[in-house]
């Protein structure tokens, strides 16, 4: 236990929490989103369960990946058509595209449906959606997804399980404390639910990025990036992901505010 307690361990533990709060976000309003799918009486039930379990089994997928890091790293195909497609595929290759593909549907699918209720008050009232089970093994799934990054980016920094391990059992205790507050606060501000579905539409595109890099990431070799056409499939930066985010949150508070100037202008106009 004395060996745990180091400057470098507490160190890496305080850069492995600030780690999981920043890629968290997407898998946080993820879970505040889905979690609205489910009958609105076992909302916060889905929530619960679903972090508790996501989060327990992160904890086993960080030991898997401590003791077999080498063989998943490892690319099972390769492809060498040059001018066509290049680069190697191996397991985290397939995780980012499945987990890319599936969240855009997911984003596309949503903003398809709330463009097509006629009345959104009736829709959130008497919403049931999927089974509460369903909603769960989803939150459950994408969570695995969604920390397959945040694992290799933690063992980036440190393979002392414990010290990772305690990073990702704090990040599931915030999100926990977090999930109700973001969940309740969509649903007061519809609009803003609107603009989380292109935020996830736009975590599905740099998850697709990352499936680029991740054989070449994880052998160190560059020639496994894949490349389509002659060109490499460069995933895109944390740093241009939240410019991203807050420029749709300034555009979105923008055009709220522009929309109850012309609202109130009209009142105005029509009282007169």
């Amino acid at each position: 236990m004395a060996d745990l307690l180091t400057i470098e361990n507490l160190g890496n533990l305080l850069m492995l929490c600030f780690l999981q709060a920043v890629l968290g976000f997407d898998n946080l309003l993820y879970i505040s989103i889905e979690s609205q799918r489910a009958p609105v009486a076992h909302q916060k039930a889905v929530r619960f369960w679903g972090i508790i379990i996501a989060v327990a089994l992160r904890v086993v997928l960080l030991f898997v990946m401590i003791r077999l890091i080498d063989s998943l790293a490892e690319p099972f195909w390769v492809f060498n058509q040059p001018g066509l497609i290049e680069g190697g595929v191996n397991f985290a290759t397939c995780v980012f595209i499945l987990g890319g593909v599936f969240i855009i549907y997911t984003a596309v699918k949503e903003i398809s449906h709330m463009l097509s209720v006629q009345h959104l008050d009736s829709d959130l009232d008497h919403k049931s959606g999927k089974s509460a089970a369903k909603v769960v093994m989803l939150i459950v799934l994408m969570n695995l997804i969604f920390s397959f990054d945040s694992v290799l980016s933690a063992l980036a920094i440190t393979d002392v399980f414990p010290i990772l391990a305690t990073a990702i059992i704090l990040s599931g205790l915030a999100m926990l404390v977090l999930a109700d507050g973001v969940t309740r606060f969509l649903e007061k501000n519809r609009m803003y639910e609107v603009l989380g579905l292109f935020i996830l539409l736009i975590v599905g595109v740099v998850l697709l990025g990352e499936a680029g890099v991740a054989a070449s990431h994880a052998m160190h070799d560059d020639a496994l990036a894949l490349k389509f056409f002659g060109h490499e499939v460069v995933p895109m930066s944390k740093t241009t992901f939240y410019f991203s985010v807050v420029v749709l949150f300034v555009v979105e508070i923008i055009q709220s505010g522009y929309a109850r100037k012309l609202d109130a202008e009209r009142s105005s106009g029509s009282a007169h």
